[in-house]
């Protein structure tokens, strides 16, 4: 899902979009001349592995996320939730696939895995 950068106002536009059992759900809304705040509520499932035994389980999700937009480059190094979209389109879909490609990039251990401290070894 697309919107056109210049085409959000300072009042708030709500948004929704579902990718892979994921749903991102919350309003645009205009905070500066180049820039637009996201504000929206992650939920769903995903399956991820256990990095400990290889087993795949489903994980919830139910978080808040709130990111600022440009439409040019920024040069505020103090601020890293600033995604910048400079072909004057806000890619909402991208944002999403982000937000999921982080969380199974991180380490995730299933519900048997972290609560057990014996050491872990696997024979071949």
């Amino acid at each position: 899902m697309k919107m056109v950068f210049d085409k959000i106002g300072s009042t708030a536009k709500p948004f929704k979009v579902d990718l892979e059992g994921v749903c991102l759900e919350g309003t645009l809304q205009k905070s500066g001349y180049h820039q637009v705040t996201l504000d929206a509520q992650i939920s769903g499932s995903i399956e991820l592995s256990c990095d400990r035994c290889g087993d795949t389980f489903d994980y919830e999700l139910d978080n808040k996320l709130k990111l600022k937009l440009s439409d040019q480059v920024s040069e505020d190094k103090d601020d890293l939730d600033i995604i910048e979209f400079l072909d004057g389109e806000i890619d909402i879909s991208y944002i999403l696939q982000s937000e999921i490609n982080t969380l199974k990039s991180a380490y995730h251990y299933c519900d048997a895995c972290s609560d057990n401290d014996e050491d872990f070894e696997v024979e071949y």
